[in-house]
């Protein structure tokens, strides 16, 4: 049983991994591009990244802040956006696709597979296979500068602290 939570409307859920700190290093994960293609977080390194961890892009909260994160990568273009979620990635791509997401300026990774990101930064809710609310950045040596797991999935993260640490690694 673990012994971190996160709330969805004030009900209590469980989740499970680390939690990760600021000075942590970053842990490399597998993720899904498409429904066969696998890719590394490894294959991000030497760069500034914003990740963006959401429950699913089929919720309003989850959209609003992939759309706005789509936005601000047009304001930090030395930063990687990439949003990760358990959503299949075929439900991502068409997200993306209905949304008007420019794959250049934000990544959509699927954790679906394996979950074997939520497992490394504690973000997976493994009674309903999902990730909870997060944003973690991370330096171009893998560094993490900035963690927040939001303690309500039902609240939007603080963009701005996010931001702004981002922009100071750029």
């Amino acid at each position: 049983m673990s012994n971190r939570t996160t709330t969805l409307k004030g009900n209590p859920l469980d989740l499970t991994g680390p939690e990760l700190k600021v000075g942590d290093a970053a842990p490399d994960a597998t993720l899904r591009k498409d429904l066969v293609s696998d890719i590394s977080l490894s294959e991000f390194a030497g760069k500034a990244r914003i990740y963006s961890v959401v429950p699913s892009v089929d919720t309003p909260i989850c959209a609003l802040q992939t759309k706005r994160f789509n936005e601000e990568a047009a304001n930090l273009p030395d930063v990687t956006f990439i949003t990760i979620s358990a959503d299949l990635p075929v439900a991502l791509g068409r997200f993306c696709g209905a949304e008007s997401i420019d794959p250049e300026k934000l990544i959509c990774l699927s954790d679906h597979k394996d979950t074997d990101f939520g497992t490394k930064y504690g973000t997976l809710i493994p009674a309903l296979r999902i990730e909870c609310r997060a944003l973690f950045v991370v330096d171009k040596n893998d560094v993490l500068q900035h963690v927040e797991y939001v303690p309500e999935i039902a609240e939007h993260p603080n963009y701005n602290a996010a931001l702004a640490c981002a922009k100071s690694l750029s």
